[in-house]
């Protein structure tokens, strides 16, 4: 993640170098709107942006708000349309309505609360942020919201007055081989919003030419995916086919929390790794923890159809 896509570190950022700073956030959509809820848009005093909140739609009109908004340190619940004409501009159907909260940071925002969430997320924990929309009130919580976590779904409470912002980590997808069907996998599972790492000792599969713009990691992989801290929102994929790599890396994956473990192979290929893995003390709910062959079975035979059926059932994984 770049620092222009972490909009909360960025914002401090900018509150504590003086350039003023405020906070506009999706809080509630209705029909086509073109950004999700929790979606952010960073205005500082100048009218510098960062992020969206409409896909370019209503942002001016964000802009002058905020620009209010810094100069009498009060926060604002705005309510637009979106006309079908601009929708279909920025890629939709048909338009819909959007609320936004614009907050600036250090007056309705508090500094110390902004840190604190910076902090959480650079830390990779979940946390959600809690507001009062009828009132000043604003807190960070780490526990209850377990649902809204497990969907990575923000919005409004059902009593109509309370806005949860839920700040999961990044997710991650850590594939250990760099063969051909992982040089298509890393552009799907980036254009599904993963940072990817692809972990392998032979520099010849993992280089930069093969992978440009992507995190190449060349140690074993069992001792790269153990200092990674593998957890919920990080999904681990072994393709290199060759059980001295492999199983290392799924040994270190079924000791963490990943959400997803998934292993190239046949049903026989997986037969032995199962045995393998028995007889280093795995009982049967464990290793069934795997996704062997991984991927939905498509049919797939390709490297890239190999990808998108890989793709797919980690999606699957993630949001069932």
């Amino acid at each position: 993640m770049t620092a222009a896509d972490d909009i909360p570190a960025l914002a401090l950022a900018w509150h504590r170098a003086g350039r003023g700073a405020v906070l506009a956030t999706v809080v509630d959509t209705w029909g086509s709107a073109p950004r999700p809820v929790g979606s952010q848009l960073l205005i500082d005093a100048a009218g510098a942006m960062e992020g969206s909140v409409s896909g370019g739609c209503v942002e001016g009109a964000v802009v002058s708000e905020a620009a209010e908004a810094l100069a009498d340190g009060r926060a604002r619940l705005l309510d637009y349309g979106v006309s079908d004409d601009d929708a279909f501009a920025v890629g939709l159907a048909c338009g819909g309505r959007i609320r936004v909260l614009v907050e600036p940071v250090g007056t309705v925002m508090p500094e110390n609360l902004l840190a604190e969430l910076v902090d959480l997320r650079a830390a990779r924990q979940p946390a959600a942020y809690v507001v009062d929309l009828d009132g000043p009130d604003r807190r960070i919580d780490r526990d209850g919201h377990a649902d809204r976590f497990r969907a990575d779904k923000s919005g409004i409470e059902s009593d109509g007055r309370r806005f949860i912002a839920v700040h999961n980590p990044p997710l991650r997808m850590v594939i250990v081989g760099g063969v051909h069907i992982a040089q298509t996998l890393v552009g799907m599972a980036q254009a599904c919003g993963y940072d990817v790492t692809v972990v392998d000792p032979r520099t010849a599969f993992a280089n930069a030419a093969r992978f440009p713009d992507v995190a190449l990691l060349d140690g074993w992989p069992d001792a790269v995916l153990a200092g990674l801290g593998l957890d919920r929102r990080t999904a681990v994929i072994t393709l290199t086919h060759d059980p001295k790599l492999d199983d290392p890396a799924l040994i270190t994956a079924l000791h963490s929390d990943a959400f997803y473990i998934g292993a190239l192979g046949s049903t026989r290929t997986h037969a032995k790794r199962v045995e393998r893995l028995r007889a280093a003390g795995f009982d049967a709910a464990q290793i069934a923890r795997i996704n062997a062959p991984v991927g939905l079975d498509i049919g797939a035979r390709s490297p890239a159809e190999i990808a998108a059926s890989i793709i797919a059932q980690v999606t699957q994984s993630l949001r069932h």
